[in-house]
């Protein structure tokens, strides 16, 4: 039972192109490929454009929506005296 033969390989093919179709695996080919683009470009583009940390910029903070807020209550605690 070793390894398999080309006729077993080319049997499998026939199967996967028989359940899938050609049209769904030439999409899934490109699709395959545009994401592997996307990363090299994003890799490319993370090493040259990424801020040293003395002139990072701080993240802009989120603005609480009051609409959300409506169940809740804001109360202060005070301490004795």
């Amino acid at each position: 039972m070793g390894t398999f033969s080309i006729w077993h390989w080319l049997i499998v093919l026939l199967i996967v192109v028989m359940v899938f179709g050609t049209k769904k695996l030439k999409n899934i080919g490109s699709d395959l490929g545009g994401a592997v683009k996307g990363f090299k470009d994003g890799m490319k583009e993370g090493g040259q454009n990424a801020p040293s940390d003395a002139t990072a910029t701080p993240a802009p903070q989120v603005a609480q929506n009051s609409a959300a807020d409506k169940g809740t209550i804001d109360v202060e605690a005070k301490q004795k005296s």
